[in-house]
């Protein structure tokens, strides 16, 4: 349905997350099927990724190769290096451009926007024209974990560094009623289960387990308990990137407070690592639920702020 006077015009802000991120492709499908398909997409991160996808058209092509993802794929569109970042991210650039057909963030069917930080001012960076490849690097670009990207001179980083679930900036591209889907509220249940990682369970930790078959390690006998104890520390990426998801969660806590979206969807992602970019149909799944979960709250709140929006074409005349 297009946005009539009866039925307002929905935008989504999907949040940053990493490989949690594939949450949103379980979200998405839900409000297809509900016919509550969002007119704006707004999108900080893996939530700019997903949401470019969708914006384009292409999340029939975006899931099923998510949920094809081993960790031999994802290991494969690693390109690893210690200058600025882990991680180069040409690799993975240069699958998406062999893959999708980037003709601008302002030819897309849907209004996309994807958020960034300068890295130079802390600013945020609203990016809303241009190559949406380019924006969806910009986008998620982890400090320490990917290298900067470079638009227009400016050297940006993830953007949930400033605004992980982007409501406002949904607003600001004329969405009147939000939903937005926060992956990170209940990180600190993931941390609590670090501890218990092993290194014969080392694919819930990715770059871990990479790290070991690299070296050649092999699993450590049961019998050897001081090395499985030294196993069980997180991984350097594990750092990294559980600490910037307790960033993200300070802020995101502090940004929902002063901007409100209508409905939040909130996935259960505690038993995901922020790299276990290989377990896309357990993410997926979990949004699915999540959504579906949603679905009498958003549709009560829809109702209540526009009476007319959910009636079919038609009624009440």
């Amino acid at each position: 349905m297009s946005p009539t006077a009866a039925r307002p015009r929905i935008g989504l802000a999907l949040g940053s997350g990493a490989a949690r991120g594939w949450a949103h492709i379980g979200v998405l499908r839900v409000l297809q099927e509900a016919g509550l398909e969002p007119d704006i997409v707004c999108g900080t991160s893996i939530g700019a990724l997903v949401g470019a996808a969708y914006a384009a058209g292409e999340l029939d092509r975006l899931e099923p190769w998510v949920r094809s993802l081993g960790w031999r794929q994802v290991v494969g569109l690693i390109d690893l290096r210690l200058d600025g970042g882990l991680i180069e991210g040409d690799k993975l650039e240069a699958f998406f451009r062999s893959r999708f057909v980037d003709g601008g963030i302002e030819a897309l069917p849907k209004p996309l926007g994807c958020v960034a930080t300068e890295l130079a001012t802390g600013r945020e960076v609203w990016l809303r024209s241009g190559p949406v490849i380019d924006a969806v690097r910009a986008s998620i670009a982890i400090p320490g974990v990917f290298t900067p990207a470079v638009v227009e001179g400016r050297l940006l980083v993830d953007g949930g560094l400033v605004n992980p679930v982007p409501v406002s900036l949904a607003r600001a591209m004329g969405a009147d009623f939000v939903i937005a889907v926060d992956l990170n509220w209940d990180l600190m249940r993931r941390r609590q289960r670090i501890a218990g990682r092993t290194r014969g369970n080392s694919r819930q930790g990715l770059l871990q387990g990479v790290w070991q078959r690299l070296r050649g390690d092999a699993p450590p006998a049961e019998a050897d308990q001081a090395q499985a104890a030294e196993a069980e520390r997180p991984s350097l990426l594990d750092v990294l990137t559980t600490s910037m998801a307790i960033v993200q969660w300070r802020i995101t806590q502090s940004r929902l407070a002063g901007e409100p979206a209508d409905v939040v969807i909130r996935p259960a992602l505690a038993d995901l690592a922020a790299m276990d970019f290989h377990r896309g149909a357990a993410a997926i799944a979990a949004g699915r639920k999540a959504a579906e979960q949603a679905l009498p709250l958003l549709r009560d709140a829809l109702t209540t702020l526009y009476p007319q929006a959910l009636q079919p074409p038609g009624a009440g005349a």
